[in-house]
């Protein structure tokens, strides 16, 4: 028996609430229908611009987990989708320390066996976070953003001097946002190559689309190179960054990864 989803309150460590959708399996009615919380609680993180649904795809991608036995907890950073907090405040750091609060906040619950997965910039996130917390089971990538300076810092012409409070508008695919200068200097403290090598021996799984427009594939093929085993890499030929037509396969590799755990 499969339960609905759970609309939930977390607070981060600046005691923000971070918005998050929890859907559990349950055992058999006999049992008396208690969440079975010894089970794998996958938790999800969305990329630089997405929120915790994915469009619908993270909640649909949910419900399959569920039927295969996994719980799924997906979750707004600070300052995106519901969560409360200025989107302009957001760092790397700050998406770490936000799903380091969710991580806690599960084990809490009960929740033993954690295995994260993160799309693009979440995708970096859960390296960065993955690498220190050595009980994480197992950490998968789509569309991971391996080199965030160099994707990010020629928006502000790789000038990261300045008041880390002032206002950079960012603007391209037809959306416009206002990050602090704060988010630059701090994508400098990050080496996500040594993160990626700190992740085993826990399993890693890196998966990109080989027409990604917005992430090189060549990233994924910097943290396969950057991890030690068990490793895996796929890349999905004809699939942009959102994976928009090739769902099906992404949920296939992504599924069989889990089920071979």
């Amino acid at each position: 028996m499969i339960s609905s989803w759970q609309a939930l309150q977390i607070k981060n460590e600046e005691n923000l609430s971070l918005a998050a959708l929890l859907k559990e399996t349950k055992p058999p009615e006999n049992t008396g229908g208690v969440p079975c919380r010894d089970e794998a609680l996958v938790i999800v993180c969305h990329g630089f611009t997405g929120s915790k649904e994915g469009r619908g795809q993270a909640v649909a991608m949910g419900d399959e987990l569920a039927l295969l036995g996994f719980s799924t907890l997906l979750f707004d950073f600070a300052g995106c989708g519901e969560s409360e907090g200025d989107g302009r405040d957001r760092t790397l750091s700050s998406q770490i320390k936000d799903l380091s609060a969710v991580v806690k906040w599960c084990r809490r619950e009960g929740f033993g066996r954690i295995i994260l997965a993160g799309r693009s910039f979440g995708g970096s996130t859960v390296i960065g976070y993955a690498a220190a917390d050595k009980a994480i089971a197992a950490v998968c990538t789509w569309a991971a953003v391996a080199r965030p300076d160099r994707l990010f810092l020629p928006i502000i012409k790789g000038q990261i001097e300045g008041p880390a409070d002032e206002l950079i508008i960012m603007e391209g695919q037809g959306q416009r946002l206002e990050l602090k200068r704060a988010f630059f200097q701090d994508l400098v403290k990050h080496n996500l190559f040594d993160c990626a090598a700190a992740i085993a021996p826990r399993s890693l799984l890196v998966v990109h689309g080989s027409a990604d427009e917005s992430v090189s594939p060549k990233d994924a093929e910097l943290i396969y190179n950057a991890a030690a085993e068990p490793k895996k890499i796929v890349i999905i030929e004809g699939a942009d960054h959102r994976f928009s037509n090739h769902t099906d396969q992404v949920w296939e590799v992504f599924f069989d990864w889990l089920k071979a755990l």
